[in-house]
């Protein structure tokens, strides 16, 4: 496989990929491409305003009521024009899915509280919670210890 890349400030920009068959791949490029924002931040809303949301400053994005919103660092709620698996796709890698309708910035966790029951929380700096499930608790252990 090859890669050629052409910076040339005078013309469109364009992705061109030649391949020999579709794949998931190409699936994966094709939306990366087309989603692409402009890199390190999303666009937030609130019931007045529009919000350039850099990823360093949002703690976790949620599912609440049908709606996704990301969490900033102060605790305040935005809603995204995204659905999480596309969310995934343009977040950096220190994000992580800490549950079904979470992800969470592993940067801005403050620490996992477990409860009596055996449920874990991840508790963000900004005083947010949300629950950790079984099925993400083993990955986001290995993410934090580095084992």
């Amino acid at each position: 496989m090859k890669f050629r890349l052409v910076i040339d400030k005078t013309t469109e920009e364009s992705v061109v990929a030649t391949v020999h068959r579709e794949s998931d791949f190409t699936a994966k490029i094709e939306n990366m491409v087309l989603h692409y924002t402009g890199g390190d931040r999303v666009t937030g809303y609130t019931e007045d305003d529009m919000k350039m949301l850099p990823f360093a400053q949002i703690e976790c994005i949620t599912l609440l009521g049908g709606k996704t919103y990301a969490i900033d660092s102060r605790g305040e709620k935005y809603l995204l024009h995204y659905r999480l698996y596309e969310l995934e796709e343009l977040l950096p890698a220190n994000f992580v899915r800490i549950n079904k309708s979470s992800l969470a910035n592993q940067d801005r966790l403050d620490r996992l509280s477990a409860s009596f029951n055996g449920a874990v929380d991840a508790v963000f700096k900004c005083g947010y919670r949300d629950y950790v499930s079984r099925r993400c608790f083993a990955e986001l252990k290995r993410r934090l210890t580095g084992k």
